[in-house]
């Protein structure tokens, strides 16, 4: 490879491990090219899955800043899953890829520059999906949402069944008391005024 065709090999290298959330390096000593392609099929849009040079990769993970993470695993025949969307799928598809095919060894990764082993890239596969966690979260808002939405709605008929509720309280206790006497009427009252001082006025023929 010529000089230029390496500077920009390692350029572009050093750019995908920049620019991707994780990466999975794995050593395909014995799988063929079709079943290379099998894989790459698996991954789908969550990662691309690219055959490297060891000598070239080095010098990118130093450029990259993750020579600690990865440069121990650069040997042997070497291929790198770069993630750009769900690291948890791109683990699922590595890991039953290499269950059907054993010659794919998961040697170890990096997820948000941070090491991580084959065990834990293992564990990461058993996780649920970005996509199945989202549907669960919408699920779970949208039934919240249902609930407080029905609480809402049942306020005003249980503000009136309330109310409903106090009057008859209220009427009940009304009526088990004893009626107070009704006071006498103004007329009737100066009326028996007005007799009383007649009869007294009154004298012997």
């Amino acid at each position: 490879m010529a000089r230029a065709d390496k500077v920009a090999a390692v350029t572009e290298l050093t750019d995908r491990f920049r620019d991707s959330g994780s990466v999975v390096l794995t050593e395909y000593r014995g799988l063929s090219v079709s079943q290379l392609r099998e894989l790459r099929q698996s991954l789908g849009d969550n990662a691309t899955f690219n055959v490297v040079k060891n000598t070239l990769t080095k010098i990118a993970v130093h450029e990259a800043g993750l020579q600690d993470q990865l440069e121990s695993l650069l040997s042997g025949p070497s291929a790198i899953a770069f993630v750009d969307g769900d690291v948890v799928e791109a683990a699922k598809g590595l890991r039953d890829f290499s269950r059907d095919h054993p010659a794919l060894v998961i040697k170890g990764g990096v997820l948000d520059g941070k090491a991580l082993t084959p065990d834990e890239i293992t564990r990461l596969a058993d996780l649920e999906s970005r996509e199945v966690l989202l549907a669960k979260l919408a699920g779970a808002m949208t039934a919240t949402m249902a609930h407080a939405a029905a609480v809402f709605n049942a306020l005003p008929t249980q503000v009136a069944q309330l109310a409903e509720a106090l009057r008859v309280q209220r009427a009940e206790q009304g009526g088990g008391q004893e009626a107070a006497p009704e006071a006498p009427a103004e007329g009737a009252e100066a009326g028996a005024g007005d007799g009383a001082s007649d009869t007294a006025g009154a004298g012997p023929a």
